[in-house]
Order: C-alpha cells, then structure tokens, then sequence
C-alpha cells in the first residue's frame, strides 16, 4: 500500500515524477492518515535539456486495511467503517487532495468512519471490485461500473452532474501536430490499455485509417496526469486523457497545450454501492451527494473535488458503454 511525494521540484515536476515513477494505494480515515516514510532514491534522474530533476521518493505504507463481510452490513451507522474506493487515475497525492474533504463530509454527516482507498492501476482495482468484499462505495470510470454492476452487484446510486464526458488528445502549443494524420509514426502517452480514454481513443484512430498499433508508438503511462506530464515535458509529441483531469490541471500546463481532437462522448463518472450495503445506507450516501451543493459547507467540498455536483444515477445511460467493452 504505497503512495508518493517527492522534494524540491515544482506542482508540476511532483506530478510527474509522482505518476511516472510510484504506483499508489492511499487510505484516509476520518481526516487522518497513519503512515510511516520510507525514502527510496531514484536511480536516475529525469533529464529535459539543460536541466536535471533530481528528486527523493517517499512512499507512505498506510497502517490500516478495510475487512469488510457482507454479514456486518446494516445501515451506514450499524455497518461500521466505510471504505470509498476510488480508481487511480490521477497520482495518489491528487487523489488524496481532492477528495479527503469528500470522504470527510460524508464520514461527519453520516456519523460513521469513511476511508479512501485505491490501488496500484486499474487492473488491480478492477479485480479488487470483482473479488474481493472490499469498496464499499465505488468511485470508478463508466465502462468499469458497468463490469461491477454486471459481476458484482454494484448499484448505482449518483453520477458526476454533468451530462456527457470525453477522451482529448493534446499536444503542446508550438508542435506541428495539427491532425491524427500527423501523428503517425509519433509517441502518444496514454493511460493503461483499460482505461476509458485509451478505448476511446483507439477507436477515433481506427476510424481515421490509423493503426494504433503499427502506426504510432503508444507509451502507458499509469494515470491521466502523468500522460498529460509526459508531452508537457516533451518526453512524448501528444498525450491521451479524459477531458476532466485535462480541465482540472494546473492552468500553466493547460495553457501551454492544444486539443488537436476529441473522441465521441460517454456518460460522466458513476458512484455506486456495494450489495452488501443496504438500502437504507444506500440512500443516506445518494441524499448526501446529490444535496451537496445546496450547502455552503457542501460548495467547499465540491469546489475541493473539483466537480460541480452530483445528481441521481441513471443506469441506464451506461449500457451503451457494454459495446465499447466488448471491442
């Protein structure tokens, strides 16, 4: 269970190096995170022109895990600690910025613990979802809900109170990739081979005639943030991400690329429950959520999370995400 942080660099550079070279699990309990550090030195440093980064890792093994039997469950104060599990799709520092308020309201106002948890990728995180008893709440991307609905029971309850999403590819400013067409025989950072934007964006180039496979150089990188990174630091020519991590980073990073294109549109981000969970708790955490911003305390946490609210779940606007899964 590891997450990372890094000395003497920039927002940015942390970022960078936090994704590229950590992989992270991240617990949050009640406001409070035990851990302890562990520095491990990087064997080399990343090198962009006249400048070396130099940076120690800190990776933070977190004191508790989550035992969670389907027998224990009652209402949300009967069911004892909470764990929101969160899919890592930005670095776990992000991660941990953005919704320790979250988990923090929702913990004060249903008189109950609740924890973040995620994992080291989304392959792990998919697999934890499927086998384990682990989430209790499911913060993940449209097409994986879909696979935890349908082998897991997880029911929707709320979705991000925006009605559609996409995948963009940027590129920075002063390049000469205008087209898809221009990026044949190019690097194209991207998320793992799972992820919504890699799918959505296989798809755009397969329609345009191009063969992702053969015809560019695809270079994985673990989260949005860190694909994002790689051509803002001019490890690859153009980057591959969800249209909302693009919008939330750092308006020096945005500012500095350019969208050369973007994919059809899918349904926004899903909050779901285990089946474990009543329905009693189930709705408890919906009203919350969707009731968020009728608060100023609620507006402090959305603006935190960085989405403008959250509103009832309608499962059926995802099922067209199960062709974009069987591909």
């Amino acid at each position: 269970m590891i997450t990372a942080g890094l000395l003497q660099m920039s927002n940015d550079d942390r970022i960078l190096y936090d994704t590229f070279f950590c992989y992270s699990e991240v617990l949050v309990e009640g406001g409070q995170q035990k851990m302890r550090i562990i520095p491990v030195q990087l064997s080399q440093p990343y090198n962009k022109g006249k400048q070396k980064l130099h940076a120690v890792i800190f990776c933070c093994l977190l004191a508790t895990t989550a035992t969670i039997t389907a027998g224990e469950k009652g209402n949300c104060r009967q069911a004892g600690p909470l764990v929101f599990g969160i899919l890592p799709f930005i670095s776990a520092e992000e991660l941990v910025f953005r919704f320790t308020p979250l988990v923090n309201y929702l913990s004060a106002n249903l008189q109950v613990p609740v924890r973040i948890e995620t994992a080291p990728d989304f392959v792990e995180f998919a697999r934890r979802t499927h086998e384990e008893t682990r989430y209790d709440i499911l913060f993940t991307a449209p097409h994986f809900f879909t696979r935890a609905n349908q082998k897991a029971g997880y029911r929707l309850i709320a979705s991000v109170d925006s009605p559609e999403m996409w995948a963009v590819i940027v590129v920075p400013k002063q390049s000469e990739i205008h087209t898809l067409q221009d990026l044949e025989g190019k690097r194209l950072a991207t998320v793992p081979p799972l992820g919504l934007a890699t799918l959505l964006v296989r798809k755009s180039l397969f329609e345009a005639g191009i063969d992702p496979d053969v015809d560019l150089d695809m270079v994985i990188t673990p989260t949005h943030d860190a694909s994002l990174l790689s051509s803002y630091h001019g490890v690859t020519d153009a980057s591959v991400l969800m249209q909302p991590p693009f919008e939330a980073a750092s308006k020096k990073v945005r500012d500095s690329m350019r969208v050369i294109d973007r994919t059809e549109s899918t349904p926004h981000i899903p909050i779901s429950v285990a089946p474990w969970l009543d329905e009693t708790c189930a709705t408890e955490i919906t009203e919350l959520l969707v009731n968020m911003g009728s608060t100023p305390e609620g507006k402090s946490v959305l603006q935190h999370n960085r989405f403008t609210g959250y509103r009832q779940g309608d499962p059926s606007v995802y099922e067209k995400l199960n062709e974009l899964l069987s591909r």
